[in-house]
């Protein structure tokens, strides 16, 4: 009887630290960008160096992803504002268009299987909900270690349907191409959450190192069940949308930018980003 008692009293132990259990990790991202110049940008091959440069450390942030057992959020972690690109005194503006913003919240609720972006696109908010995405993971026996974390391997392949909007020469071109392309994810059972950075989840622990061939998110910290309690709130500011709707609006928004700029010399940073040199 004893021993029943003492099963007992672990398995319900058990069960209250996982209904308790909270985390929080910092995730480092950087992303590969096809950089351009178009027109007559007067820039010497010196400044169009320490432009790719300037731009490339713009294209690396940090993110932290606060969680429990089933909920989640991710937002960046903005400390200090990032001045705005000068070089050999050509003004440099950066257009982006919704995504991972500074001002971006994505809660996840695995339990529920749903999600809630609140975002937004040229200074107007939007609340995205819908289903969590499925990917179809193939799981591998290959392992390596994250920090003192042991990972294993898994990767999908799907069909994406890229649009490249850029402005060469004063003209607007808007091209469509789809390509494959394969995300490699590396988790760790260690921690038993079906979690990741950014909307990836589905795999039997915390995703601790990602990458689609542009993009790469590597955890460089992890804090369990920290002193200061973790609390988790859905988002619940902008106009309610589903993903599918707020692609389209996006869409429609980065075509008005493009046609608002093609009178301009252009410089085409590949992945949604467009940027305008001038003085």
């Amino acid at each position: 009887m004893k021993t029943i008692i003492t099963f007992l009293t672990l398995v319900l132990s058990f069960s209250i630290n996982a209904q308790d259990f909270t985390g929080k990790a910092i995730y480092k991202t950087s992303r590969k960008s096809n950089f351009k110049i178009g027109g007559d940008s007067k820039l010497t091959d010196q400044q169009k160096e320490q432009l790719q440069a300037r731009f490339q450390k713009m294209n690396q942030k940090t993110f932290i992803l606060n969680f429990d057992k089933y909920t989640s959020t991710y937002k960046q972690d903005v400390k200090l504002k990032a001045p705005k690109p000068n070089v050999g005194g050509a003004n440099v503006m950066v257009m982006s268009f919704g995504g991972s913003g500074e001002g971006s919240i994505y809660y996840k609720n695995i339990k529920e299987d749903r999600f809630t972006n609140q975002t937004e696109i040229m200074s107007k908010r939007f609340l995205v909900k819908d289903s969590l995405p499925t990917y179809k993971w193939e799981m591998s026996s290959e392992t390596k270690n994250i920090g003192n974390y042991t990972c294993y391997k898994a990767s999908f392949t799907r069909d994406v349907e890229n649009v490249k909007m850029s402005i060469v020469n004063g003209d607007s071109k808007e091209v469509k191409e789809t390509v494959s392309v394969t995300t490699t994810a590396w988790y760790t059972p260690q921690i038993p959450v079906s979690n990741g950075p950014d909307d990836y989840q589905g795999l039997p622990g915390l995703i601790l190192e990602i990458n689609d061939g542009t993009t790469t998110i590597v955890c460089t910290e992890i804090v369990l069940n920290p002193s200061d309690k973790i609390k988790i709130n859905e988002p619940e500011k902008g106009t309610v949308v589903n993903q599918t709707e707020y692609d389209e609006i996006s869409r429609k928004k980065s075509k008005e930018m493009m046609e608002r700029f093609k009178s301009r010399n252009g410089v085409d940073m590949g992945n949604g980003i467009n940027i305008k040199i001038g003085g």
